[in-house]
């Protein structure tokens, strides 16, 4: 872990590159360090995974989005970072804030041409049951 996983409505793939964007947070949490200046999460574990939702209704009860003098054709993401317990609050924070500002970064451009809302939420959890099988972590061990 950390897995990071976007959620998000299928009108921004006309308007913006979603793999840039996997690519920027992904790059965003290993660069993240803790207090003695090492990674916070390991390479091999770190995942961030964009699914498009092309069903949706977003901030639209089919009337008041056009008569309040939106174009009815709103967007949202949804990021939401799962890891496992043990990280203090204060690295759970700076993870936080810095992938945040990275999304923003990213969809600065399209603020200007659409309405757009983002929720950032990072949740941490003790696991009822944690399973993994996988031969990534051996290729970033030093």
């Amino acid at each position: 872990m950390p897995h990071l996983v976007i959620l998000y409505t299928a009108n921004l793939d006309r308007d913006t590159n979603m793999t840039a964007l996997c690519r920027a947070l992904a790059d965003t949490l290993l660069q993240l360090r803790d207090d003695d200046g090492q990674p916070v999460f390991p390479t091999g574990g770190t995942r961030v995974l964009a699914y498009p939702a092309p069903h949706y209704a977003v901030a639209d009860d089919g009337t008041a989005g056009k008569a309040a003098g939106g174009d009815g054709d709103y967007a949202f993401v949804y990021l939401n970072l799962r890891m496992g317990a043990g990280r203090s609050d204060a690295i759970k924070q700076r993870a936080g804030n810095d992938l945040l500002t990275r999304a923003k970064a990213h969809f600065e451009p399209i603020f200007h041409k659409k309405h757009l809302g983002i929720t950032l939420q990072v949740d941490e959890g003790a696991q009822a049951f944690d399973g993994k099988h996988s031969n990534l972590h051996p290729l970033f061990m030093k």
